[in-house]
């Protein structure tokens, strides 16, 4: 049988002193993201250097310690190790580490894919060293402030409600009742839902105040912690036909962690003899690399725009919860 048919060694195929370098790499590792999570080192777990340059580290620590064939695989597997770990000591962070997932997977598979065609010399070797400046350029999005995209974005997201312009105004004055989100990825990924508001009216300087389901870590011994965000109407109007609110973010525990929300507004008209609802979230991202989570984060405000439609459409014709 030629080698080429040979199966592909299992990690406990790995020699042993190879495996203790690995851990002993891994606990290294470990060291190192308890001491971000202490000293927050200006918010480096929020830059591509923590979502590309880790994985990618990882993955070259690998290729140069582990003798076998499958050190994708093998690369794989230590990732997940490593997220492991980053997840106990991220906290909230842990949100945009499940979303970071194929990034830092696909990462640490093209690092190792990488090192072993340059090991292997040839012209498929020196085409593949033209991605080592691109990747380090991409792995320093954040640090010291830059990016590649533009941080400020919104999310939009817009209903047509059977009823008249004046009872869109009076379901916005009031109250909602939220019910749980019907977008898979809202359902799917860890984030804070509303769960109540208080405060009411349309009126410049009235107040709101959306608690969301409270705050949770991997800590013995911790308790949930409340979390929510207040909003102040800065602007309004209405007439028979339509209105348009604005409400500024005056208090935020609770997507503070993933982005800079600044403010949400909602515009109503008539559209035949339906009215037309549309809320529009305005925020600021705080994670790189921007092109990865600048979609994604713009993906989910478009969601939760939809939601608070939803919601308050439901509101007005009964269907709330």
């Amino acid at each position: 049988m030629s080698r080429s048919n040979e199966p592909e060694p299992f990690p406990g195929d790995v020699p042993a002193r190879a495996r203790w370098t690995l851990a002993a790499l891994l606990l290294a590792a470990f060291g190192g993201l308890l001491t971000l999570r202490v000293h927050r080192w200006g918010g480096l777990d929020q830059t591509a250097l923590f979502y590309v340059g880790l994985p990618a580290v990882l993955a070259l620590i690998v290729v140069f310690t582990v003798r076998a064939r499958s050190v994708t695989g093998i690369a794989m597997a230590v990732t997940t190790v490593g997220l492991a770990l980053a997840a106990a000591l991220l906290g909230e962070g842990t949100v945009c580490l499940v979303i970071a997932a194929p990034l830092l997977y696909g990462i640490a598979g093209l690092v190792a894919w990488t090192a072993k065609a340059f090991g292997a010399g040839g012209r498929g070797g020196r085409h593949a060293l033209l991605g080592v400046p691109v990747l380090f350029a991409l792995a320093l999005e954040g640090v010291a402030g830059t990016t590649l995209l533009p941080r400020a974005d919104q999310g939009e997201g817009s209903v047509l409600i059977d009823a008249e312009p004046e009872q869109v105004a009076e379901a916005l004055a009031a109250p909602p009742e939220y019910a749980a989100p019907d977008a898979l990825f809202l359902r799917a990924v860890p984030f804070p839902h509303p769960v109540r508001a208080t405060g009411e009216g349309l009126e410049t300087g009235d107040v709101r105040t959306v608690d969301f389901t409270p705050r949770r870590v991997l800590q013995i011994g911790s308790e949930p912690t409340p979390r929510d965000l207040e909003l102040e109407v800065v602007e309004s109007w209405t007439d028979g036909d339509g209105g348009r609110v604005v409400f500024d973010v005056v208090r935020d525990t609770t997507f503070a962690n993933w982005m800079d929300m600044r403010r949400a507004q909602a515009v109503w008209s008539r559209e035949g003899d339906r009215t037309r609802l549309t809320w529009t979230i305005d925020y600021e991202r705080t994670y790189e690399p921007s092109w990865y989570f600048g979609p994604v984060q713009s993906y989910t405000t478009d969601l939760a725009a939809d939601y608070l439609a939803t919601t308050f459409r439901d509101t007005v014709t009964g269907d709330g919860a």
